[in-house]
């Protein structure tokens, strides 16, 4: 489960940004991840609980936004959501495509006393 070594740096991180801040709590950490960042939601949750127990993360709300994929057709420039990575343009059918968003993971924002 790789989840609980990305939670344990998501832990790290808001720990390290709410020492920088001096803050004494910390009440919800909001993730932005990728529909394509390939980690599941869920596990995330339950290792966040485990990893932020006896931290200034206790009883804090892990909050996950899913960022949903995108992807630019390199013949016609079309724009469109991407629900597999196999997924032909539906402008012009092509195959050619750059991924604009979907497999990120990133610490949107913290909220913190």
């Amino acid at each position: 489960m790789h989840e609980l070594g990305i939670t344990q740096s998501i832990v790290e991180i808001a720990l390290r940004t709410a020492a920088g801040q001096q803050a004494q709590k910390i009440h919800s950490v909001t993730l932005e991840v990728g529909s394509l960042a390939g980690v599941v939601s869920d596990a995330l949750q339950f290792c966040y609980e485990a990893c932020s127990k006896e931290t200034l993360l206790e009883g804090s709300r892990l909050i996950i936004d899913e960022v949903p994929a995108r992807a630019r057709c390199r013949d016609c420039a079309t724009e469109y959501p991407l629900t597999d990575l196999l997924a032909c343009c539906p402008a012009c059918e092509s195959v050619a495509s750059d991924l604009l968003c979907g497999e990120e993971m990133r610490i949107k924002e913290m909220e913190i006393d």
